[in-house]
Order: structure tokens, then C-alpha cells, then sequence
């Protein structure tokens, strides 16, 4: 008679793939998580947007940075109850700071404007004081 061959996996090989699980599921969830905050941040930064753009047009208005707060000027009013993401946002002589909420640790997003009145240039730089760079959740200049 023939003698019929064993079929399926020995121990070690299910030891070996129960392994390669665990090692590849230990490297992914701390990224997930990382990831997570990182679009939960992206919130934040999309909502200094219409900040931004009330205060380029309140600096070419002026003609400078001074006097170019939130609540005045066109430039809406300062948030101080969280929204998403978002726990504050507010604008000081131009320059935006955006405080997230627990979601995204409570790091801040400071824009600060770069404005050129001789050739009427404003750029935006995220200033290396932002909590954000950091957190590796935003880019700072």
C-alpha cells in the first residue's frame, strides 16, 4: 500500500508567519497613527485660509503688517472654541497662529507674513517656532 503524504504546515512555519505578522504589524500602527494626526492637522492648516487671504489684502491695503488683526481691518473675528481639528486661531500685526485641539497633541501652526512694500511682494513663511515641525506634522521654513 502506499503510504499517503502529511498535508499542511509544520509548527515552526506557522511560528515563523505568526512572526513576520507581528514584526510588520509592530512597524505599521505607530505610522497609522502618525498618518491619522497628520490629515487631522491638515484641518487645521486649511482653516488659517481665509485668514490668510483677509490678511494679504489687509497688508496691501496698509501697505504694511501693523494694524492687520484679527476683528478688524476685514479680517475675520479670532476662534476661541475648537472647530474639527481646530482648538484657536488668532491674527496678531499679521501674523497667524493656529492652535490644534488634544486630536493633534495641541501643536500650533505660525504663519508669519513676509511683505516687500517696494515691490508690493508678500510671501508666507510657517516660522520654526510652529509646534507643528517638531511634531512632523507641517513643514517650517
Amino acid at each position: 500500500m502506499y503510504k499517503q503524504a502529511q498535508k499542511g504546515f509544520t509548527l515552526i512555519e506557522l511560528m515563523i508567519v505568526i512572526a513576520i505578522i507581528g514584526i510588520l504589524a509592530a512597524v505599521a500602527v505607530p505610522q497609522y497613527g502618525q498618518y491619522t494626526k497628520r490629515a487631522k492637522f491638515a484641518d487645521v492648516i486649511s482653516q488659517t485660509s481665509p485668514y490668510k487671504a483677509a490678511v494679504s489684502l489687509c497688508i496691501q491695503d496698509l501697505n504694511s503688517e501693523t494694524g492687520c488683526d484679527a476683528g478688524v481691518a476685514g479680517i475675520p473675528d479670532p476662534i476661541t472654541a475648537d472647530r474639527g481639528s481646530l482648538a484657536s486661531l488668532a491674527v496678531a500685526g499679521g501674523t497667524i497662529t493656529a492652535t490644534g485641539t488634544q486630536a493633534v497633541d495641541g501643536v500650533d501652526y505660525v504663519l508669519d507674513p513676509n511683505y516687500v512694500p517696494t515691490t508690493n511682494e508678500l510671501t508666507w513663511t510657517v516660522l520654526a517656532t510652529s509646534t507643528c515641525g517638531a511634531a512632523n506634522l507641517c513643514k517650517t521654513d
